[in-house]
């Protein structure tokens, strides 16, 4: 096994007003559902983190324990919402207002299986617009170079503008 030290950008993104475009209308393809998660219980939340995030260095709470993990993901303010697709989680949205009135989106992602079906761009503009709906003021979310390569203009394209960049490095997991 091997690693390596790597350098990414990490870009932060805000949204001030509501975004103009309306709140898109689910893909047409069969057996796709919306749900929040109540009270979701840890191991739910590392299932979809993983299988979301893996190929994209989601490595961060892999050192949280289940207790701290079910403290964010079970507070009143914070809302899961899966998309499940023939009965399979295919993605999901985290909406984390817990600083109200700003909703951060703490969260979003594809399943690698679900990518290229157009599940994204909706899940995201659901998400956009149930935090507005909710009362945020400002919605926020941040991205890096590690991520998706159309994760930071599909945010630009709802509305999200870049209002701060980092530059950080990070050691890549190991892998076989």
């Amino acid at each position: 096994m091997t690693t390596a030290e790597v350098a990414y950008t990490v870009t932060f993104l805000e949204m001030t007003a509501r975004p103009e475009r309306p709140r898109p209308h689910p893909p047409l393809i069969a057996g796709l559902s919306l749900l929040r998660a109540e009270t979701p219980p840890a191991h739910f939340f590392r299932y979809l983190y993983d299988a979301v995030g893996a190929a994209y260095e989601w490595t961060d709470l892999h050192a949280a324990t289940d207790a701290e993990i079910a403290d964010f993901v079970q507070n009143p303010a914070v809302a899961l919402y899966v998309a499940y697709l023939t009965g399979w989680p295919a993605g999901f949205i985290m909406l984390d207002s817990r600083e109200k009135p700003v909703c951060d989106i703490a969260y979003f992602g594809m399943a690698p299986e679900a990518a290229g079906r157009g599940l994204g761009a909706w899940l995201l503009g659901a998400g956009v617009h149930m935090a507005w709906d909710a009362g945020a003021a400002k919605l926020t979310v941040n991205t890096c170079s590690l991520d998706h390569p159309r994760a930071l203009p599909l945010y630009q394209k709802w509305g999200f503008a870049p209002v701060r960049r980092e530059e950080r490095r990070r050691r890549l997991r190991a892998r076989a």
